[in-house]
């Protein structure tokens, strides 16, 4: 089982997507995946990683892993840690294929045969362009989703969140979904340095949120998402004007490296989440105890992969927390954060973006986890159970920029 080549696929139609895969002598295929800051991803895998991986034997997952941790940016979503990830993910991916079981089975069988969904109310081309999480790269206005297949849908959901929240959410009920994200906050004019926020623009984001209660009543839940944008006086603002909707948490309230006033938060009684940004157990320790977050967020191709994130549901288990897996990325970080959610008894749901889904994920991959009413799970197949478009005979290398590394290049 010695890794032979490495090979890095970028999609050119979304330059913030990287994909891995993994040969092995035996000719198994494993796929990884992460996002934003592809240039350095790319180039710690090939410079950094290659050396370290060609001619290892895959199934050392554990040893790898540790093998691969850097000096620097071993903290926090670095790139090298953004790099770890993915190929950590092959790995977990020729493990499975190599046992012939699913992922899920890998970590121990499932706790649930479905997990439910909550909609992250994105549009088709919401931060595809560029790593930049504000409005202006929030594909508002963007045709460019739709001029590929004009059969499907096109769920301009974060449009609907600021215009037409109340209809949006019975969409949402209707096919099922009955919990939803936002961040109506991020269009505030105090959002650029978050010092502040005004009454007026207080007032205005509350909006979409009061407007889904009024109409459906505790029927739909709500999650507001802050994206680290402001100080700890503001959000301290923003989570009490929140309070009477009854949220189930606030999102990423402050930069989430700043636990003691993440705590001061936590004492005004709303729930909290995140961590999404977060990586290495000790950050994710200190969220939780330090921090006292209600349900750390962790993104499996961002932290350090699935060798990182079932630890991390570990520590959250230890403190009585559920976990949750971040998905507002690719098609493979949804497929791996399934099977997790499908395995570790403290998941209470797993984010989706249907925009996504219904959409570009679909032209990426075969294979996709099955959605009906509402709940996701995982096929039978071994391994993640997907597979790139451009492995089979639906499409070819031609749609992606790509570079390799391989064993006899060394």
């Amino acid at each position: 089982m010695k890794i032979q080549r490495i090979d890095t696929l970028r999609p050119k139609a979304r330059p913030s997507l990287i994909w891995v895969r993994l040969h092995t002598e035996d000719g198994l295929i494993g796929l990884g995946e992460s996002w934003f800051g592809c240039d350095a991803i790319e180039a710690d895998i090939h410079g950094r990683l290659a050396p370290l991986l060609l001619g290892e034997d895959a199934r050392r997952i554990e040893a790898l892993h540790r093998k691969m941790q850097p000096y620097v940016g071993f903290t926090g979503t670095s790139a090298e840690t953004r790099a770890l990830s993915a190929v950590d993910v092959a790995l977990w991916d020729l493990a499975g294929q190599r046992a012939g079981l699913p992922l899920h089975d890998l970590l121990g069988g499932k706790s649930r045969d479905r997990v439910p969904l909550y909609n992250t109310c994105a549009g088709p081309d919401y931060v595809s362009q560029s790593a930049d999480v504000r409005p202006g790269n929030f594909g508002l206005g963007s045709g460019a989703a739709a001029a590929s297949v004009q059969a499907r849908p096109r769920y301009e959901d974060l449009q609907g969140f600021l215009e037409r929240p109340a209809e949006l959410a019975s969409e949402l009920l209707d096919m099922g979904i009955s919990a939803m994200k936002i961040w109506p906050f991020d269009f505030a004019e105090g959002a650029h340095d978050g010092m502040t926020i005004s009454p007026q623009d207080l007032n205005r984001a509350l909006w979409p949120f009061e407007e889904i209660r009024r109409v459906h009543d505790d029927r739909m839940r709500l999650k507001a998402e802050l994206h680290g944008l402001w100080s700890v006086n503001a959000a301290g603002r923003i989570c009490r004007a929140l309070a009477p909707i009854d949220p189930d948490w606030v999102e990423d309230p402050l930069w989430m490296d700043r636990f003691d006033p993440l705590s001061e938060l936590a004492d005004i009684g709303i729930p909290l989440a995140g961590g999404e940004t977060l990586g290495g157990l000790g950050q994710i320790r200190d969220l939780l105890q330090r921090g006292r977050i209600h349900t750390p967020i962790i993104d499996v191709t961002w932290g350090g992969g699935i060798t990182f994130a079932r630890k991390a549901a570990a520590l959250a288990e230890a403190e009585a927390r559920p976990i949750a897996f971040h998905d507002c990325s690719g098609p493979i970080t949804l497929a791996v954060s399934t099977h997790l959610a499908m395995a570790l008894p403290n998941v209470a749901e797993q984010e989706f973006t249907r925009a996504f889904y219904y959409g570009w994920y679909g032209d990426c991959i075969d294979g996709l986890p099955p959605i009906e009413n509402g709940m996701i799970r995982v096929s039978g197949e071994a391994g993640l159970g997907v597979k790139l478009k451009v492995d089979g005979q639906t499409g070819n290398d031609s749609d992606c920029t790509s570079r390799t590394s391989q064993l006899n290049a060394r």
